[in-house]
């Protein structure tokens, strides 16, 4: 059994994010005093009174909409009213009960599903606000007065809600998911990919370069494992990160990558690596991650002999820093080599958590220093002792020797490409720290 789902609706700007980030007690979704800022489903786990479920914050539903994207807005929130098991309707008090409030109820009265009337912005404190009685008359039942900044009242919606929840199950679900971020500049398909992915329109797809703005989680589970594919805002370059909604959105990506076990580095096809695509896989390798360059748009590009090994030498030149990450083209269009994503996910997961035993790493380094003689400096050589494994997600090894000075990075490079040819490590960086004698740590 799947855990219970509560989903947070409202019009526009009523505070639905910022009470979102207070229940879940993380500042996931992006707070903005801008109407429209949310605009794909976020979901993030909750706690509350001992029962684990999730929530899930939708972007403000304006009924009566021309534009397109608010139209994907009120899709979006659609869907997960249909998925949730309560919804908590958040008005402002402030405003009073508007016509967008009434419809909004009316769409949620037809969704027969149980409703919380959250009633935000009731700030004060003291007697009751009488204008909390206004909202008698949307029919959902006893208002309930909560204030998302000081967060008085948001104990009494989740005791609410917990009322409506199946009985809890007995066995925990074990988290096994590997967390993929999906990466990349503007515009590439990442949202593409990940509803190709699911099977539905889980994100707001559009040409428009910046509709996601968060970074959102989905749970994927088949044949080949269980997956929570993190679909983030498009990083462009600083210049153009102009507005303090998308200044947000960059910081989200760059802490997507941070959650991430895996990152898909999307790049268009018909574009190459840009410089740009430089610097958000530079991102990846930095924080340590286990990557696979994916090549979008690959049946948009006119193809001869050897067109596809042409572009593959190029990535690797271009992103010579990660050469240790697989390549692979697809087309999120049209569902070309998609199950091969969930394979080589499999893999460089694997490759990222492998751990090596003392004894294999000291043989390979023995081996190594036979075949190429540690760097000497004015008659001093470089010695070295031994090497182990510290850590997993990236690799971590530690070398210990007489000096630090003594160890080049060329060497050290040496050794890198030594314990990849003997153990593989395919898709994931490798963190060697070298470690002299008489060091305290």
């Amino acid at each position: 059994m799947s855990r219970p789902l509560v989903a947070i609706v409202g019009r526009p700007n009523v505070g639905k994010s910022m009470l979102f980030n207070r229940f879940t007690g993380q500042r996931l979704s992006i707070v903005e005093d801008t109407p429209g800022v949310t605009r794909d489903r976020i979901y993030a786990p909750c706690e509350w009174c001992g029962r684990t479920f999730d929530m899930v914050d939708t972007g403000g539903i304006e009924p009566r909409t021309d534009s397109e994207i608010l139209l994907f807005m009120r899709e979006q929130a659609q869907i997960a009213i249909d998925a949730a098991t309560v919804i908590v309707l958040v008005t402002d008090i402030r405003t009073g009960v508007t016509a967008a409030d009434k419809d909004v109820a009316n769409m949620l009265l037809r969704a027969k599903k149980p409703v919380v009337l959250a009633v935000n912005k009731a700030d004060s404190t003291g007697p009751e606000d009488p204008a909390l009685y206004e909202f008698y008359e949307l029919g959902l039942g006893d208002p309930i007065a909560v204030s998302a900044i000081h967060g008085h009242g948001t104990g009494e919606v989740l005791d609410e809600c917990l009322k409506h929840f199946p009985p809890a199950e007995e066995d925990a679900e074990e988290d096994d998911t590997i967390k993929v971020a999906v990466i990349g500049k503007p515009n590439v398909g990442k949202s593409s990919l990940v509803n190709r992915i699911l099977g539905e329109k889980r994100l707001i797809v559009s040409d428009v370069a910046g509709t996601t703005r968060d970074a959102v989680d989905t749970l994927v589970e088949n044949q080949y494992g269980r997956y929570t594919f993190i679909d983030t805002a498009g990083i462009r370059r600083k210049s153009k990160v102009e507005e303090r909604v998308e200044k947000f959105s960059v910081m989200r990506a760059q802490l997507a990558i941070e959650r991430a076990d895996v990152c898909l580095i999307l790049i268009d096809a018909r574009d190459g690596v840009t410089e740009q695509d430089t610097k958000i896989a530079g991102m990846a390798h930095e924080a340590g991650k286990a990557s696979i360059v994916v090549v979008n748009k690959w049946d948009l590009v006119e193809k001869e002999t050897g067109t596809l090994e042409k572009m593959r030498k190029d990535i690797m030149r271009d992103l010579s820093f990660m050469s240790y990450a697989p390549v692979l083209f697809i087309s999120a269009l049209t569902g070309q080599r998609i199950d091969r994503i969930f394979e080589l996910v499999n893999f460089v997961n694997d490759q990222s958590s492998m751990r090596i035993t003392t004894g294999m790493l000291n043989n390979v380094l023995a081996d190594a220093q036979a075949r190429v003689q540690p760097p000497t400096d004015k008659g001093r050589r470089l010695k070295i002792y031994y090497m182990t494994q510290t850590g997993v997600k990236p690799p971590n090894f530690v070398i210990f020797c007489n000096s630090k000075e003594l160890f080049h990075f060329s060497y050290q490079r040496y050794l890198e490409n030594q314990i990849r040819a003997v153990f593989g490590l395919e898709g994931t960086p490798i963190r060697i720290v070298i470690r002299q004698k008489g060091d305290k740590e």
